[in-house]
């Protein structure tokens, strides 16, 4: 049969029209082909952006096989496991900000990469740089630190090499590493602890085909260490809270996500064991519905629910839905906690010097 232009037989989901102008009030769904589902059995685990804790909380919440290898003592009150940060990702490793983070992070779990900052001092204690805020009140020691460290490192490797799926949420391409080694941090040094010097400290911004390349690296890594793993990847919806770039910080949060987003999209073309899960595109594309707190950049739990409820309906296989609320988790998830995001702490330290 002969059409007259190429357009005629495209499906719904393909027209604007239909797929987001007259879509019925919280029925925008712009998952169309997932690649892979998760089973009760899977073991699943999360890294990334402030915003992939609202995703650690659902699993856990509605029963799954959410893998969490760094899991608070027996000892620790909830709380306390909440505000060390427990449970927040599957291992404690904080916020994964930048794709460069998260391929230094598999290195030094495996023990390729060792950087030359050990701890940092903040307020008479010692932190870890590459996760200043996963022990809130500091370490005794830089001894301490590097104890620690250890264990988080070993924890770390198991999910990697033990998750099932993984799901990575891309949130920045701006960031702050080391002259020294190139060793990425998740905020600028002096926010969290240590001083910013400029002849050790540098920013970068990662541009497009540094992104492809570094999430390509983190893939290879990924799959020559777990072959069966399947990546998840989404792009946080939210905004840069500030821009180290000489611009307009909306203009710089358009750049990140969009950089971030071909990214993704590349990954999609090279490795069959990847996805892309719109959440970005649901919380600033819904019809109907606005998502954001007056902030412009906080995703209100309305916006979550949608997200978690397209998550759900397409990648989740043997449970059904509960919009009742979270049914338990054998691990010790900070449900009603505060989602933990080091960036926010940029803005305190703006606050901090009178500005």
């Amino acid at each position: 049969m002969t059409r007259r232009h190429p357009y005629e037989a495209i499906d719904d989901f393909q027209r604007w029209s239909r797929a987001v102008t007259w879509v019925p009030p919280g029925s925008f769904d712009p998952v169309v082909a997932p690649r892979f589902s998760v089973g009760p059995d899977d073991k699943l685990a999360t890294l990334g952006s402030c915003f992939a804790q609202h995703l650690s909380r659902h699993l856990a919440g509605q029963g799954f096989n959410y893998f969490v290898p760094e899991s608070a003592p027996a000892t620790m009150p909830d709380d306390e496991a909440a505000r060390h940060q427990y449970g927040t990702f599957s291992a404690r490793y904080g916020n994964v900000y930048t794709i460069d983070q998260a391929v230094q992070l598999f290195d030094r779990a495996e023990g390729r990469f060792v950087p030359d900052d050990e701890a940092w001092e903040r307020n008479g204690r010692f932190v870890d740089p590459f996760r200043p805020l996963v022990e809130p009140d500091g370490f005794e020691s830089s001894a301490a630190v590097a104890a620690d460290r250890a264990l988080h490192l070993a924890a770390t490797r198991r999910v990697f090499a033990e998750a099932d799926v993984i799901v990575f949420t891309l949130g920045l391409t701006e960031g702050w590493r080391s002259r020294i080694d190139g060793a990425v941090y998740p905020t600028a040094p002096g926010v969290n602890g240590g001083s910013f010097d400029p002849e050790r400290h540098e920013f970068f911004n990662t541009d497009v085909d540094a992104a492809r390349a570094s999430l390509a690296a983190f893939c290879e890594r990924l799959h020559a260490l777990n072959p069966g793993a399947r990546l998840l990847l989404t792009v946080s919806p939210v905004p840069l809270i500030a821009t180290a770039e000489h611009r307009h910080v909306a203009v710089s949060t358009a750049w990140s996500k969009a950089v971030l987003r071909i990214a993704a999209e590349a990954m999609l073309d090279r490795f069959d064991w990847v996805d892309y899960f719109p959440s970005f595109e649901i919380i600033t594309m819904s019809p109907h519905a606005d998502y954001y707190a007056p902030d412009r950049r906080e995703v209100l739990p309305l916006g979550v629910a949608h997200v978690m409820r397209s998550f759900h309906d397409h990648y989740v296989e043997g449970r059904p839905w509960r919009a009742g609320g979270p049914v338990g988790s054998p691990h010790r998830i900070p449900g009603g906690a505060a989602v933990v995001c080091d960036e926010e702490t940029v803005e305190a330290a703006i606050r901090a010097t009178g500005r």
